[in-house]
């Protein structure tokens, strides 16, 4: 463990001790709403505390996608950071979060902002009916997992807790929905999601989904190929906010190949649907 990493423990146990080991959850009144947070959590919970919000930037990429009429669906809810502006704008929402723990701040975020378009599951999305051992990180919650085929340290620094979730396809579960947009963050779970939801893609316009090469590699173990073999066949339109250029399907696996052979990142490319 690193210095920084051993400062971030440090500091996760203070905050605990501080607040008294019946803590739950701190109010933050943000520029989104208010939520419930976890005072351990240092990524998303310390962002919106001390800030006032989080991932701004992804917000606006995805509110244009958006409008009063819409549905949408969320692959990893977590905490509704996203969930909560988004619902405040369109039609409908079903969030779907497999961590047991970060699901009750959502249901808590949902109430606190009197939304009453979203329907929360407490579920993983995954290709098969099963119980699916998972991490639940505490230093960044939002970086809870499944269980990786490769069990790299990155996943395990602050000695995440285990659990078993409930997994299941979402076409089974949504039965006949289909979305104006999909928004997915699983932290390498996207692969199973992905094969569990061919339906609800085949009918949905617009899907952004997190392309982070190490999760694909070590988490799911696969590669380009199979992640987009789920895909290409419903998008003919990519736009990669990070490079800022929007390609032809013809040029998909060349171009997401090139980025994972680089282990270059992008918190949310988008697929699109032009006919």
């Amino acid at each position: 463990m690193d210095f920084k990493t051993k400062l971030k423990a440090m500091t996760m146990k203070f905050t605990r001790k501080s607040l008294g080991k019946y803590a739950f959850a701190v109010l933050a009144r943000t520029d989104s709403g208010i939520f419930a947070v976890d005072p351990e959590d240092l990524a998303v919970g310390r962002s919106l505390l001390r800030h006032g919000n989080w991932c701004n930037e992804e917000y606006a990429q995805i509110s244009q996608y958006v409008s009063n009429h819409s549905s949408v669906l969320f692959v990893g809810a977590h905490i509704g950071s996203l969930v909560v502006p988004i619902a405040k704008n369109c039609g409908k929402v079903v969030a779907i979060e497999a961590n047991p723990n970060t699901f009750e701040l959502l249901k808590i975020n949902i109430t606190l902002n009197q939304l009453n378009n979203c329907e929360l599951l407490n579920v993983a999305a995954n290709d098969k009916v099963e119980s699916l051992p998972f991490l639940l990180n505490k230093l960044n919650s939002g970086g809870s997992k499944r269980e990786p085929k490769v069990k790299k340290e990155m996943y395990y620094y602050d000695n995440p807790d285990y659990v078993k979730v409930e997994a299941v396809p979402l076409d089974d579960r949504l039965n006949a929905s289909c979305y104006d947009l999909i928004v997915m963050d699983i932290e390498g779970s996207e692969y199973f999601a992905l094969k569990g939801m061919q339906r609800i893609l085949s009918c949905s316009k617009i899907l952004q989904i997190e392309f982070v090469p190490h999760h694909l590699k070590y988490v799911s173990g696969v590669g380009v190929d199979d992640y987009l073999g789920l895909i290409s066949p419903y998008f003919d339109r990519l736009y990669i906010p990070s490079k800022k250029i929007t390609i032809g399907k013809s040029e998909f696996e060349a171009t997401l190949t090139t980025m994972f052979n680089k282990n270059e990142e992008d918190d949310g490319i988008i697929f699109q649907k032009t006919r």
